[in-house]
């Protein structure tokens, strides 16, 4: 019988307190709806180098990457977080989530049962075997300024990585005087703020420099790049849980045939197409990069959810909204992104 020790041992999402809970928890987190554009259309299929896929994410999408990571460390080379904790935090309980994963936390959260129930799913074979992160590479980042995730999360979350990452393959980045999001050299709001687009102007370049961690030297970027192209995510959605489009962006080099990294962010709470429009995708300066590099990007997007399962704010799911197998390869919407992967590369 297959192992599901996943279970929300504090609340059910479904009750009056976790739907409180959640609003509260994506307010946390942290918009406007965009308008419709050009109609989505299947992922086309690229030369993706099999060895060449990494991932990152800010807050709820920092959380989502390093659930990825896990899950299909076999696949994942590298991982680039912003503004999160470990992996499991809120351990599928909202209460949790907002008490000890967030900035209400007022102690580390508990890595070492972390790391315990990591290794328990993947002997249990609900994620990829641990070994695989042992030659990967990960970039951490915290903003000095952060209003949404407190120092001792974004410690276990490095401690957690440490247990399997070697300390050299590990880059922690906490001298920036950011506010919750991104650090770009000037695209979004002032460097200290946490607000829409969590984007934020600090003259520095956070995209190029977990690129150059993750994978190595690379040629300048681009100073202009292929268009953005939309594509259908419900081919790939196992449970209508995302929105009805992501975003792709494919250097010209990649589109003609050449062989390709692939790199998938995801966006953090509040910071979807449905928030912000393209500001998230198109000025986080990751495409810049891929342009020159022969990197192909992924944007997967969230939905917001006013009913059940209730996710108002469009955040990926690091607390059990979408089910209890949220943060193993069962999770409905880890197994919409490893679909959307195939379809890119047949990996």
């Amino acid at each position: 019988m297959r192992r599901t020790p996943m279970r929300n041992r504090g609340g059910s999402a479904c009750g009056v307190l976790g739907k409180l809970a959640a609003v509260l928890l994506a307010a946390i987190l942290g918009g406007q709806p965009a308008p419709a554009g050009a109609a989505p259309e299947a992922l086309p299929r690229l030369a993706i180098d099999p060895a060449g896929v990494s991932v990152s994410g800010i807050s709820s999408g920092g959380y989502m990457a390093t659930q990825f990571h896990l899950a299909h460390s076999s696949l994942v080379s590298g991982a680039g977080i912003f503004a999160a904790g470990p992996w499991f935090c809120a351990r599928g309980a909202l209460q949790r989530a907002l008490e000890e994963c967030t900035e209400n936390a007022d102690s580390r959260p508990p890595t070492a049962e972390l790391v315990a129930e990591a290794r328990r799913q993947a002997a249990a074979r609900q994620i990829d075997d641990l070994r695989g992160l042992a030659d990967d590479r990960v970039w951490l980042f915290r903003g000095t300024r952060d209003q949404r995730i407190a120092r001792p999360v974004a410690d276990s979350l490095a401690d957690f990585y440490a247990a399997f990452v070697p300390a050299e393959r590990i880059a922690r980045i906490g001298t920036v005087p950011a506010g919750h999001g991104v650090p770009t050299l000037r695209s979004g709001v002032p460097c200290g703020s946490s607000d829409p687009p969590f984007l934020n102007a600090c003259n520095y370049d956070a995209a190029g420099a977990l690129r150059a961690h993750l994978y190595g030297p690379l040629a300048k970027p681009a100073s202009t790049t292929t268009a953005l192209r939309s594509f259908d995510q419900r081919l790939y959605d196992v449970d209508d849980g995302l929105a009805e489009r992501g975003w792709l962006h494919v250097p010209a080099v990649c589109a003609r045939g050449e062989r390709c990294r692939l790199h998938i962010v995801f966006h953090g709470c509040r910071q979807g197409e449905e928030f912000v429009g393209r500001a998230f995708v198109e000025d986080a300066g990751y495409n810049r990069w891929a342009e020159a590099n022969r990197i192909v990007v992924l944007y997967p997007q969230a939905r917001r959810s006013l009913l059940l399962p209730l996710n108002p704010q469009g955040c990926w799911d690091w607390w059990g909204y979408s089910g209890k197998d949220y943060a193993t390869r069962d999770g409905q919407q880890l197994q919409a992104v490893r679909a959307m992967i195939r379809a890119l590369g047949g990996l």
